[in-house]
């Protein structure tokens, strides 16, 4: 099967984080507005294209005063880095349904290689005749690399933010279908 566009379905997908809070429990967020651009074989990776968007404003951590904390420019200074983008560089097979994938992660200007780990979760049809697909990525950054070093330290020695941020995607993408002439005559004239 040759590459395809695929879209992803923000409505069945996640992106979440988790970073140690006082180095003794875990902080939990998610992203909820986020979008991507992939090419793909499902069923052969090595060949897809990725650019994936998160708009950093979108930020939940079931705390408005911590959330916007973290848009300030102590953390993500959304007013003048809105967006973190990943473009996927390679993508290898490892193990049955098991990738690597590596990408330039842009975060509050900071582009650096990382390299996520990603799994096939399966390919279906949904009740209306489209081809989906889902995935599962994981992967662990450093949010000092990318600029992100506020801190605080404790009374009884530590840190409140830990610096190793763990990062969780759940994806489902719905093949786009090809356009019709009609259909591309019709959205020229609106």
């Amino acid at each position: 099967m040759a590459n395809t566009k695929w879209q992803i379905d923000a409505a069945h997908s996640h992106v979440t984080f988790t970073v140690k809070h006082m180095m003794i429990s875990k902080v939990r967020g998610s992203f909820g507005k986020f979008n991507a651009e992939v090419e793909a074989d499902p069923e052969d990776l090595s060949s897809a294209s990725l650019k994936f968007t998160i708009d950093v404003n979108s930020i939940d951590t079931d705390s408005e005063d911590r959330d916007n904390h973290l848009r300030s420019a102590d953390f993500f200074d959304t007013e003048n880095h809105p967006e973190i983008t990943f473009v996927s560089t390679s993508i290898q097979p490892d193990g049955d349904d098991e990738y690597k994938v590596t990408g330039d992660l842009t975060i509050k200007g900071e582009t650096k290689s990382v390299t996520l780990e990603a799994e096939y979760e399966g390919r279906a049809k949904n009740p209306w005749g489209q081809e989906v697909v889902a995935f599962s990525v994981d992967g662990k950054i450093n949010r000092k690399d990318f600029g992100l070093t506020w801190n605080q330290a404790l009374e009884t020695g530590g840190v409140l933010v830990g610096e190793d941020v763990k990062i969780h995607l759940d994806l489902e993408a719905t093949e786009e279908q090809p356009q019709t002439e009609e259909a591309e005559e019709e959205s020229l004239e609106s």
